[in-house]
Order: C-alpha cells, then structure tokens, then sequence
C-alpha cells in the first residue's frame, strides 16, 4: 500500500512540478524507495552473508545479522509496475493518474501480481479507464488460452518436475544419459510452468475484456539466443531494454559500451530472478552467447517467422534451432542448480562418465513415456507456432476435448508443483 501510494503521489508531483529541481526530487524518492524496499526484503540476507563469507575467506570472523522475514508476496512484479509508470511519467510518455483506484488496480492487478507478465502504464491504465463490455468471442479466445496454459503446467511442466528434481537432485549416480535428460525435463518444465501461468493470466484478463502483454513466443523454436530472448519472458526482457540497456545507451557507443551494457543487463535480469550466485551466472552465461551476435551486427537477422522447405537452407535452420536450445539447456543448469558448485559438477559429470545408457528411474511415471509426450508438445507448438495458442481454430472443439481430457488424466495422479516464478 506504501508503495502504490508513493507512486501514485510521485507521479502527480513529477507532472505538477514547476522546476527541473522537484521534478528530479520526487523521481529519485520514488526510484530509490522502491529499489530499497526490494534490495531488503529480497537481496539484504544475500550481500549480507555474501560480504560475512569473503571477510571469513580473509581471516576475519563475521557474524552477519540477517533478516527472518517471509518475501512479501509479488514484490518484484508490482515494484516493476511502479517504476515503469514513474519513468514513463518523467520522460513525458504518459499522463499522472489522478484516479487512485484505477492506478491501484494497475499495479496490482491480480493475475500479474504474483507471476506476471510485467505490465506498461502505457498499456494497461487505458484499458483499465475505459467501460468495458462483454465480448464473447474475446472470453471463448481467454477460455481456450487457460486450458492450453493449464496443459502446459499440469501435463508438461508438473510431470517433466518429476524426473528433473530427481536427477538434479541425484546428479552424483546419474549417468551422462540421465543428465542430458534432467536437463532437457528442466527446460520443458520451465517453459511449460512459466509459460503456462502466463497463458492462463492473460487468459483470465480476455474474460474481464483486457489484453495484457504476451510474455513468450515459441522460444524453443529460436535460431540463436537474441532471437530466444525476444521471445522468452518478453515482457522483462523489454523493460530491462527501455529502462535500463537503452538509458546506458543501448548499442549506439562504443565497442567497449555495448559489451559492458550486454553484460549489465543479462547479470541484472540474473539477480532480479532471485539473490543467488546461480542466477548471477546463468545471466553471465547468457550474455556471453548474445556478445557475439552483438559485435557482429546480427543480433536482429532472425526477426521472421519460422518456414521450412525441402532444401539445405532448411536443414541449416533446424541445426540452428537444435544448438540454441543444447546453449540454452546449459545454461538452464546453473538456474536449477542449487550452488554454482553444483551446476559445475553436473556439467562435468555429463562428459566424464561417458555412459549413455537408458537409466530406471524409480519414479511414479516411465521416461519413455514422458519423452513421447515431450515430442507430441513440440510438434503441437510447431505445427501452431504463427497462433497466439494452438486451440483455437479448426477443430477446436475436438482440440478442447482433448486438452481437458490430458488435463484430468495427468491431474488426477501428479503430485502439485507450485508456479516456480511465484518464488520471484
């Protein structure tokens, strides 16, 4: 409530204010506010313990004093809401709202609140302002869109849970073999978990008549790793974009500038996922595969829409398509792994035990099977990867038949996998 209250009070002042000089102060207040409300609730215990180990590494005891306190719930998505809105104000994109409850309902609207998508002012107060009707075919759209969500998480994502927590959580008696697999279930269910919650968010908003921001675009079908973020979790990686790589100055420097900017902007989406080493790395990670797309001016060649031929060209582009996706599994390690550590050792583990064979896993579900279904889901996403979802259109009755019918059979027996971005 302080923060929507802040905002709401900063954003008048910013647009009221007569001088340079106040305009500037209610900005900072309302950035560094909310970025401390963040940085204590969600990263104290992390610098504090993190600065406590390198004083011990030095000889120095330290006893850290942390906080014992429970994350306040969607912090990280309504703080972004914030911000947004404050800057955009600033930079005279859009008008104060001088509507409490409709600046309210923004922030904390609340199939965003806990999981996203991260919503514009700029998209989502006019909406928000506006009388809206019910509109059937857009609530059959929202309707078809939270079933596929549905499939996604309880057929995908819950089952793909089942093998990926037990091989990471086993990575020292797995073979190679297995370890490719947990990797590869680990994607499968993280796309299928955030993607999913998404689909159903935005879903929901179609049955209340509003269109929020698509968050993912097929990302498993990208041809390199700039491509794979201009569609994975679109809406962060465009915020990060406009407020922070573009103010840096974005690619338009130097050589020197662009590489600095790339690594600061794929460390802090690391971070903002949560205070661990781990996600520092996985942003290191995935800086390092954007540089050179980056440095060679071709980090924007594959804007269009995927279409095979029977031809060589086609092939180039399924073996792109295959080795953006073995990158981004890799990195995927270091955001599942419990400790750098870890995400190391199991890396190493999948080229030094060199056994390939198909390991039993004493789990309730048979990995054939699951890596049936895998291919089944990718060639359904395929086939519809030009649609928002692939329900809707012909046959979509049959289509929703079947989803509910996969959704009832794996729900009935599959153990309940909260979303993993709620913890974000």
């Amino acid at each position: 409530m302080f923060s929507t209250f802040l905002d709401y009070y900063t954003g008048i002042q910013i647009e009221k204010g007569k001088s340079e000089k106040s305009k500037n102060f209610w900005f900072w207040l309302s950035i560094l506010v909310n970025l401390g409300f963040l940085g204590i609730f969600k990263y104290y215990n992390f610098f504090a313990a993190s600065f406590s180990d390198l004083l011990n590494t030095a000889g120095i005891k330290a006893s850290p004093i942390l906080l014992n306190v429970i994350l306040p719930v969607g912090i990280s998505f309504y703080t972004f809401h914030g911000l947004s809105y404050v800057i955009d104000i600033y930079y005279k994109r859009i008008k104060a709202e001088y509507n409490f409850i409709d600046y309210s309902l923004f922030v904390s609207y609340f199939p965003l609140l806990v999981a996203g998508p991260i919503e514009r002012a700029t998209h989502l107060l006019p909406q928000v302002k506006v009388k809206r009707e019910f509109d059937f075919q857009k609530a059959k759209e929202g309707v078809f869109q939270i079933i596929w969500g549905l499939v996604k998480k309880v057929v995908i994502a819950d089952t793909c849970a089942t093998y990926a927590n037990a091989i990471f959580d086993h990575y020292t008696t797995m073979n190679s073999l297995s370890l490719i697999l947990g990797a590869v279930y680990f994607a499968f269910q993280i796309y299928g978990d955030f993607s999913g919650y998404s689909d159903i968010a935005l879903g929901v908003s179609k049955l209340f008549g509003l269109d929020l921001l698509r968050n993912f675009n097929y990302p498993y079908f990208s041809r390199d790793i700039a491509e794979f973020w201009r569609r994975w979790h679109i809406s962060l990686s465009s915020w990060f974009r406009d407020y922070l790589y573009i103010p840096l100055g974005g690619s338009k420097g130097g050589i020197w500038m662009k590489i600095r900017n790339t690594f600061i902007i794929f460390i802090v989406s690391g971070f903002w996922h949560g205070a661990n080493w781990t996600y520092i790395v996985w942003g290191f990670i995935n800086a390092v595969y954007f540089l050179p797309l980056l440095l060679s001016n071709s980090n924007r060649n594959n804007m269009d829409t995927i279409q095979l031929q029977f031809n060589f060209n086609s092939v180039k582009v399924l073996s792109s398509i295959f080795s953006t996706f073995l990158l981004t599994c890799m990195a995927w390690v270091f955001f599942r792994a419990k400790t750098i550590t870890d995400a190391i050792l199991y890396l190493k583990r999948i080229i030094t035990s060199k056994d390939f064979g198909f390991q039993y896993l004493d789990n309730e579900r048979y990995s054939y099977e699951l890596l049936l279904m895998i291919a089944v889901f990718v060639l359904v996403e395929w086939n519809n990867r030009d649609k928002i979802e692939p329900i809707s259109g012909k046959k979509s009755m049959l289509k929703l038949a079947l989803a509910i019918a996969a959704i009832l059979a794996f729900g009935t027996y599959s153990d309940y996998k909260e979303f993993i971005y709620f913890q974000f």
